[in-house]
């Protein structure tokens, strides 16, 4: 899943760190779902808070897609957007299914397949491309995307996108902001609620996933209204440090509900904050250009993972 707009920033300031911070998380979740399979209990994994990634990447999306389209969208017809980011987002979404269809036919370790048959095969598969959720699988937890379901959280972006374009860029700064905290609120509650912030991947947890996409996607969307990129030397590597940090607090669950939030509402928008205010130069744009790290985040999205999220 991309989170840039590129379509419309090639004669603006494109922030290369925001895209090595992008990569650096797309591989931070990536690992934390492998450990999954080692340390099923996230109190065990050594990135017990890797899924909070998603809430970062949300954040990064807000800040890119208004930094993209706020002084442009209103000269743009709904349907040219939505042709943008159908160009820029879905064709690894139609990859992403191929690959889960043939794993989930030619898997050697289950019959689910036989399972559940043709039918219903084919259906997940409709489901995969058109990112129609359709949590069916029992065994796997209920993904929204059984074939891919990583793309849960691309569906919540598209979602993102689509009230984007119908009513986040007509509000005011202060009517943004007025917003953005009830979304905080709702995220606590959230966060009582099911005990931490890792949901919205599950017909189980569904409208999870709408709390966490609305707060992140309007608290990027102010750091970029307000002006809030904070004009800084400290450089990509400290700023990678910084975000991995958070996902590298260890988990617990008498914590969860209140260290989930705190992350995603108050420390997320600072590191995009941070990233946006840097222009590396040199070896240092080289080292973050997105051309190096942006396809890690595609490689995230393609990659079938059965029942880890």
């Amino acid at each position: 899943m991309s989170f840039t707009g590129t379509e419309l920033l090639n004669t603006r300031k494109h922030f290369e760190t925001l895209d090595g911070l992008r990569g650096i998380a797309a591989i931070a979740v990536v690992i934390f779902h492998f450990m999954e399979f080692a340390a099923p209990k996230y109190e065990d994994s050594f990135i017990g808070h890797g899924y909070l990634a998603v809430d970062f990447f949300f954040c990064l999306s807000g800040f890119v897609i208004a930094y993209a389209y706020d002084k442009k969208i209103k000269g743009m017809k709904l349907g040219h957007f939505f042709k943008l980011r159908l160009i820029r987002l879905h064709p690894m979404v139609v990859i992403g299914a191929i690959i889960g269809l043939l794993a989930f036919v030619f898997d050697p370790y289950s019959n689910l397949y036989q399972q559940y048959g043709l039918k219903e095969t084919i259906l997940m598969f409709i489901s995969g491309s058109t990112l129609i959720p359709y949590p069916l699988v029992k065994e796997r937890y209920f993904n929204l995307f059984h074939l891919n379901p990583p793309t849960w959280s691309l569906f919540w972006e598209y979602m993102a996108n689509i009230f984007y374009a119908l009513l986040f860029y007509r509000l005011k700064k202060y009517g943004l902001l007025l917003l953005t905290i009830g979304a905080a609120i709702l995220l606590c509650y959230e966060a009582e609620v099911s005990g931490y912030i890792g949901v919205g991947w599950s017909g189980e947890n569904f409208w999870g996933g709408g709390v966490r996409v609305l707060y992140s996607f309007l608290a990027g969307m102010c750091v970029y209204r307000f002006k809030w990129m904070i004009p800084n030397r400290l450089g990509f590597t400290v700023i990678s440090i910084l975000l991995l940090a958070a996902l590298l607090v260890p988990y617990t669950e008498p914590t969860a509900p209140f260290a989930d939030p705190l992350i995603v509402i108050l420390y997320f928008p600072l590191i995009v904050a941070l990233g946006s205010g840097i222009s590396p130069k040199g070896r240092a744009k080289k080292s973050v250009s997105s051309r190096a790290l942006y396809p890690t985040r595609y490689t995230w999205c393609i990659i079938p993972f059965y029942g880890c999220s």
